[in-house]
């Protein structure tokens, strides 16, 4: 019986050196989940910080805002509707260079298409609503 005893003790021994290895691999393990899951979460945040930077609007730059009002004042030298094509060849911009000072204008002006040629676009400079800014102030307008 002592025979049996023994080699029972023995296998209960490697047992809990098995345990204990299997049990330090697990805390390791954990370790390197939490590692991960970690550098996960920050790319996520970064991720999302780069696409908001991306999508807010475009901050004018002193020149686009001084071509702005330019264009704003051509407009309505033009009775508020003026061909694309037209304003950017008088204000001597490039294509690019006038989508850009478009796209910074925060929707003071909008292209529509030409209704009698489609693929002509047309300027509108869009009305402010001055009644609302008046009442506000308790002008009355």
């Amino acid at each position: 019986m002592t025979e049996e005893g023994d080699s029972i003790a023995s296998d209960v021994a490697k047992l809990r050196n098995q345990i204990n290895a299997l049990n330090s691999e697990l805390l390791g393990l954990r370790e390197l989940m939490d590692k991960e899951l970690n550098r996960a979460f920050r790319e996520i945040a970064l991720d999302r910080q780069r696409l908001a930077r991306l999508e807010a609007p475009p901050i004018p730059t002193p020149s686009q805002k001084d071509r702005g009002e330019i264009l704003r004042a051509l407009l309505v030298a033009h009775g508020g509707k003026m061909p694309v094509k037209e304003a950017r060849h008088k204000m001597r911009l490039s294509k690019s260079q006038f989508s850009q000072l478009l796209a910074s204008m925060d929707g003071a002006v909008e292209t529509k298409p030409y209704h009698l040629d489609k693929r002509q676009k047309i300027l509108t400079l869009r009305q402010i609503n001055l009644d609302k800014r008046f009442t506000n102030s308790g002008i009355k307008v």
